[in-house]
Protein backbone atom coordinates (compact mmCIF):
# COMPACT_ATOMS: atom_id res chain seq x y z
CA UNK A 1 0.00 0.00 0.00
CA UNK A 2 2.89 2.50 0.78
CA UNK A 3 4.43 1.84 -2.81
CA UNK A 4 1.42 2.36 -4.20
CA UNK A 5 1.06 5.66 -2.58
CA UNK A 6 4.30 6.81 -3.11
CA UNK A 7 4.11 6.08 -7.00
CA UNK A 8 0.82 7.97 -7.08
CA UNK A 9 2.57 10.81 -5.39
CA UNK A 10 5.40 10.21 -7.88
CA UNK A 11 3.35 10.46 -10.72
CA UNK A 12 1.54 13.73 -9.22
CA UNK A 13 4.75 15.47 -9.28
CA UNK A 14 6.47 14.65 -12.68
CA UNK A 15 2.51 16.06 -14.01
CA UNK A 16 2.85 19.24 -11.94
CA UNK A 17 6.65 19.47 -13.33
CA UNK A 18 5.50 18.93 -16.77
CA UNK A 19 2.26 21.27 -16.49
CA UNK A 20 4.75 23.77 -14.92
CA UNK A 21 7.08 23.76 -18.00
CA UNK A 22 4.55 24.00 -20.41
CA UNK A 23 3.58 27.15 -17.96
CA UNK A 24 6.47 28.73 -17.83
CA UNK A 25 8.29 27.92 -21.51
CA UNK A 26 6.50 30.68 -22.93
CA UNK A 27 7.89 33.15 -20.54
CA UNK A 28 11.50 32.38 -21.18
CA UNK A 29 11.38 32.17 -24.75
CA UNK A 30 9.82 35.88 -24.47
CA UNK A 31 12.86 36.93 -22.36
CA UNK A 32 15.47 35.16 -24.18
CA UNK A 33 14.22 36.77 -27.57
CA UNK A 34 14.39 40.20 -26.26
CA UNK A 35 18.01 39.75 -25.99
CA UNK A 36 18.26 38.22 -29.57
CA UNK A 37 18.16 39.61 -33.12
CA UNK A 38 15.07 39.35 -35.48
CA UNK A 39 16.91 36.36 -37.54
CA UNK A 40 17.89 34.50 -34.41
CA UNK A 41 14.36 34.46 -33.09
CA UNK A 42 13.30 33.26 -36.55
CA UNK A 43 16.06 30.54 -36.29
CA UNK A 44 14.91 29.11 -33.27
CA UNK A 45 17.93 30.07 -30.47
CA UNK A 46 17.09 29.42 -27.23
CA UNK A 47 20.39 31.13 -25.43
CA UNK A 48 20.48 34.31 -24.34
CA UNK A 49 21.90 37.17 -26.38
CA UNK A 50 23.76 39.93 -26.43
CA UNK A 51 21.72 42.46 -28.12
CA UNK A 52 19.41 43.75 -25.39
CA UNK A 53 19.99 46.82 -24.82
CA UNK A 54 20.32 47.27 -28.72
CA UNK A 55 16.53 46.23 -28.88
CA UNK A 56 15.33 48.44 -26.15
CA UNK A 57 17.07 51.40 -28.10
CA UNK A 58 15.47 50.95 -31.04
CA UNK A 59 11.98 49.92 -29.55
CA UNK A 60 12.20 53.60 -27.51
CA UNK A 61 13.21 55.69 -30.69
CA UNK A 62 10.93 53.96 -32.88
CA UNK A 63 8.30 56.24 -34.80
CA UNK A 64 5.84 54.49 -33.18
CA UNK A 65 6.40 56.21 -29.70
CA UNK A 66 6.26 52.97 -27.58
CA UNK A 67 7.48 55.14 -24.30
CA UNK A 68 4.27 57.67 -24.67
CA UNK A 69 2.33 54.68 -25.34
CA UNK A 70 3.22 53.07 -21.78
CA UNK A 71 2.24 56.52 -19.99
CA UNK A 72 -0.82 56.78 -21.66
CA UNK A 73 -1.58 52.90 -21.41
CA UNK A 74 -0.76 53.49 -17.46
CA UNK A 75 -3.11 56.49 -17.28
CA UNK A 76 -5.72 54.92 -18.70
CA UNK A 77 -5.45 51.35 -16.49
CA UNK A 78 -5.07 53.17 -13.40
CA UNK A 79 -8.40 55.69 -13.89
CA UNK A 80 -10.57 53.18 -15.35
CA UNK A 81 -9.39 50.78 -11.94
CA UNK A 82 -9.44 53.65 -9.25
CA UNK A 83 -13.46 54.80 -10.89
CA UNK A 84 -14.52 51.53 -11.44
CA UNK A 85 -14.22 50.33 -7.70
CA UNK A 86 -15.38 53.04 -6.72
CA UNK A 87 -18.55 52.79 -8.86
CA UNK A 88 -19.17 49.03 -8.59
CA UNK A 89 -18.38 48.47 -4.92
CA UNK A 90 -21.08 51.47 -3.93
CA UNK A 91 -23.45 49.38 -6.09
CA UNK A 92 -22.44 46.14 -5.07
CA UNK A 93 -22.93 47.52 -1.53
CA UNK A 94 -25.89 49.10 -2.19
CA UNK A 95 -27.25 45.62 -4.06
CA UNK A 96 -26.74 43.37 -0.89
CA UNK A 97 -26.86 45.68 1.43
CA UNK A 98 -30.83 47.50 0.62
CA UNK A 99 -32.88 44.40 -0.48
CA UNK A 100 -35.88 45.30 -2.42
CA UNK A 101 -37.81 43.10 -5.02
CA UNK A 102 -36.99 45.72 -7.53
CA UNK A 103 -33.51 46.36 -6.91
CA UNK A 104 -33.19 42.63 -7.60
CA UNK A 105 -34.79 42.48 -10.77
CA UNK A 106 -32.67 45.52 -12.18
CA UNK A 107 -29.27 43.52 -10.92
CA UNK A 108 -31.45 40.31 -13.01
CA UNK A 109 -30.76 42.19 -15.55
CA UNK A 110 -27.57 43.58 -15.10
CA UNK A 111 -26.45 40.03 -14.86
CA UNK A 112 -27.92 39.02 -18.09
CA UNK A 113 -26.26 41.77 -19.73
CA UNK A 114 -22.81 39.88 -19.30
CA UNK A 115 -24.49 37.66 -21.98
CA UNK A 116 -23.66 40.36 -24.52
CA UNK A 117 -20.55 40.38 -26.13
CA UNK A 118 -18.70 43.42 -26.40
CA UNK A 119 -18.25 43.18 -30.14
CA UNK A 120 -22.04 43.46 -30.50
CA UNK A 121 -22.01 46.94 -29.17
CA UNK A 122 -18.82 48.68 -30.45
CA UNK A 123 -20.78 50.20 -33.19
CA UNK A 124 -23.18 51.82 -31.10
CA UNK A 125 -20.91 52.90 -28.72
CA UNK A 126 -18.99 54.04 -32.00
CA UNK A 127 -21.63 56.10 -33.24
CA UNK A 128 -22.41 57.31 -29.88
CA UNK A 129 -19.25 58.87 -29.59
CA UNK A 130 -18.92 60.14 -32.79
CA UNK A 131 -22.05 62.23 -32.56
CA UNK A 132 -20.76 63.30 -29.44
CA UNK A 133 -17.67 64.77 -31.02
CA UNK A 134 -19.77 66.54 -33.80
CA UNK A 135 -21.92 67.66 -31.49
CA UNK A 136 -19.25 70.03 -30.08
CA UNK A 137 -18.26 68.11 -26.70
CA UNK A 138 -14.78 68.49 -26.59
CA UNK A 139 -12.86 65.92 -24.17
CA UNK A 140 -16.15 62.93 -24.83
CA UNK A 141 -16.06 61.98 -28.27
CA UNK A 142 -13.40 59.59 -29.86
CA UNK A 143 -9.99 60.14 -29.32
CA UNK A 144 -10.27 60.83 -25.55
CA UNK A 145 -9.62 59.57 -22.52
CA UNK A 146 -13.82 59.43 -21.64
CA UNK A 147 -14.49 57.44 -24.47
CA UNK A 148 -11.88 54.97 -23.65
CA UNK A 149 -13.32 54.23 -20.59
CA UNK A 150 -16.39 55.34 -19.85
CA UNK A 151 -17.53 52.07 -21.30
CA UNK A 152 -15.74 49.89 -18.73
CA UNK A 153 -15.59 51.20 -15.83
CA UNK A 154 -18.18 49.67 -14.33
CA UNK A 155 -19.24 46.18 -15.55
CA UNK A 156 -21.21 43.50 -14.34
CA UNK A 157 -19.10 40.90 -13.48
CA UNK A 158 -17.23 43.57 -10.83
CA UNK A 159 -20.83 44.86 -9.64
CA UNK A 160 -21.99 40.88 -8.50
CA UNK A 161 -18.52 40.44 -7.36
CA UNK A 162 -18.95 43.28 -5.24
CA UNK A 163 -22.01 42.20 -3.88
CA UNK A 164 -21.05 38.44 -3.63
CA UNK A 165 -18.16 39.18 -1.32
CA UNK A 166 -20.46 41.89 0.57
CA UNK A 167 -23.00 39.11 1.64
CA UNK A 168 -19.52 38.03 4.06
CA UNK A 169 -20.00 41.46 5.56
CA UNK A 170 -21.33 41.47 9.35
CA UNK A 171 -24.95 43.05 9.04
CA UNK A 172 -24.12 43.37 12.94
CA UNK A 173 -21.21 46.37 12.37
CA UNK A 174 -23.93 48.13 9.96
CA UNK A 175 -26.73 48.25 12.78
CA UNK A 176 -23.99 49.48 15.57
CA UNK A 177 -22.76 51.86 13.32
CA UNK A 178 -26.53 53.32 12.84
CA UNK A 179 -27.03 53.26 16.05
CA UNK A 180 -24.05 55.54 16.66
CA UNK A 181 -25.29 57.58 14.28
CA UNK A 182 -23.05 57.23 11.25
CA UNK A 183 -24.56 57.84 7.95
CA UNK A 184 -24.43 54.97 5.29
CA UNK A 185 -21.49 57.36 3.19
CA UNK A 186 -19.80 57.06 6.58
CA UNK A 187 -20.56 54.16 7.11
CA UNK A 188 -19.40 52.75 3.74
CA UNK A 189 -16.03 54.48 3.95
CA UNK A 190 -15.17 53.98 7.39
CA UNK A 191 -16.15 50.38 8.32
CA UNK A 192 -16.62 49.06 4.90
CA UNK A 193 -13.31 50.04 2.90
CA UNK A 194 -11.12 48.47 5.70
CA UNK A 195 -12.82 45.44 6.35
CA UNK A 196 -12.90 44.74 2.19
CA UNK A 197 -9.52 45.21 1.67
CA UNK A 198 -8.70 42.04 0.24
CA UNK A 199 -11.82 42.71 -2.34
CA UNK A 200 -10.54 45.71 -3.35
CA UNK A 201 -7.36 44.32 -4.32
CA UNK A 202 -8.79 41.63 -6.38
CA UNK A 203 -10.80 43.64 -8.00
CA UNK A 204 -8.07 46.27 -8.53
CA UNK A 205 -5.75 43.14 -10.44
CA UNK A 206 -8.18 42.11 -12.37
CA UNK A 207 -10.07 45.83 -13.91
CA UNK A 208 -5.99 46.99 -14.20
CA UNK A 209 -4.92 43.57 -15.91
CA UNK A 210 -8.25 44.16 -18.21
CA UNK A 211 -7.98 47.75 -18.75
CA UNK A 212 -3.87 47.13 -19.93
CA UNK A 213 -4.51 44.52 -21.91
CA UNK A 214 -7.66 46.06 -23.59
CA UNK A 215 -7.17 46.26 -27.65
CA UNK A 216 -10.36 45.87 -29.81
CA UNK A 217 -12.14 48.97 -28.13
CA UNK A 218 -9.12 51.39 -27.78
CA UNK A 219 -8.30 49.65 -31.72
CA UNK A 220 -11.76 51.80 -32.52
CA UNK A 221 -11.87 54.41 -30.14
CA UNK A 222 -8.22 56.10 -30.47
CA UNK A 223 -7.91 57.34 -34.25
CA UNK A 224 -4.91 59.33 -33.11
CA UNK A 225 -1.69 57.65 -33.60
CA UNK A 226 -0.15 60.06 -30.56
CA UNK A 227 -2.72 58.41 -28.25
CA UNK A 228 -2.01 54.35 -28.98
CA UNK A 229 -1.91 52.15 -25.97
CA UNK A 230 0.49 49.42 -25.36
CA UNK A 231 -1.21 46.78 -27.15
CA UNK A 232 -2.15 48.78 -30.53
CA UNK A 233 1.83 49.67 -31.10
CA UNK A 234 2.63 45.57 -30.31
CA UNK A 235 -0.05 45.02 -32.75
CA UNK A 236 1.36 47.30 -35.45
CA UNK A 237 5.17 46.69 -34.95
CA UNK A 238 3.99 43.21 -35.85
CA UNK A 239 2.12 43.95 -38.79
CA UNK A 240 4.81 45.70 -40.38
CA UNK A 241 6.93 43.86 -43.87
CA UNK A 242 9.83 43.12 -41.79
CA UNK A 243 9.21 43.13 -38.20
CA UNK A 244 11.91 43.62 -36.11
CA UNK A 245 10.90 40.41 -33.55
CA UNK A 246 14.07 41.03 -30.70
CA UNK A 247 12.15 44.39 -30.32
CA UNK A 248 8.99 43.41 -30.39
CA UNK A 249 9.57 40.79 -27.61
CA UNK A 250 11.54 43.55 -25.40
CA UNK A 251 8.52 45.35 -25.79
CA UNK A 252 6.26 42.65 -25.03
CA UNK A 253 8.21 42.15 -22.11
CA UNK A 254 7.76 45.77 -20.64
CA UNK A 255 4.09 45.79 -21.35
CA UNK A 256 4.29 42.24 -18.85
CA UNK A 257 6.41 43.85 -16.15
CA UNK A 258 2.99 46.06 -14.72
CA UNK A 259 0.77 43.37 -14.25
CA UNK A 260 3.16 40.76 -12.92
CA UNK A 261 4.58 43.16 -10.52
CA UNK A 262 1.03 44.02 -8.74
CA UNK A 263 -0.48 40.04 -9.16
CA UNK A 264 3.06 38.88 -7.06
CA UNK A 265 2.81 42.25 -4.71
CA UNK A 266 -1.09 41.63 -3.96
CA UNK A 267 -1.18 38.06 -4.55
CA UNK A 268 -2.64 36.90 -1.11
CA UNK A 269 -4.97 39.50 -0.88
CA UNK A 270 -6.16 38.56 -4.06
CA UNK A 271 -6.45 34.67 -3.27
CA UNK A 272 -8.06 36.23 -0.29
CA UNK A 273 -10.89 38.30 -2.14
CA UNK A 274 -11.40 35.34 -4.97
CA UNK A 275 -12.15 32.72 -2.05
CA UNK A 276 -14.38 35.54 -0.33
CA UNK A 277 -16.33 35.87 -3.63
CA UNK A 278 -17.60 32.32 -3.69
CA UNK A 279 -19.11 32.22 0.19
Amino acid sequence: MKKKNNAVTVFKYIFLIIIAIFSIFPFFWMIVSATNTAREVNAGKLAFGTHLMENLTNLFHNALNFGSSVGYSALIAVITTVLALLISSIAGYGFEIFHSRARDRVFNILLLSMMVPFCALMIPLYRMFSAVGKAGLTGFGLNTLFAVISPVVCTAFLVFFFRQNTKSFSKDIIEAARIDGLTEPEIFLQMYLPVMKSTYAAGAIITFMTSWNNYLWPLIALQDPQKRTVPLILSAMGSSYTPDYGMIMAGIVISTLPTGILFFVMQKQFVAGMIGSVK
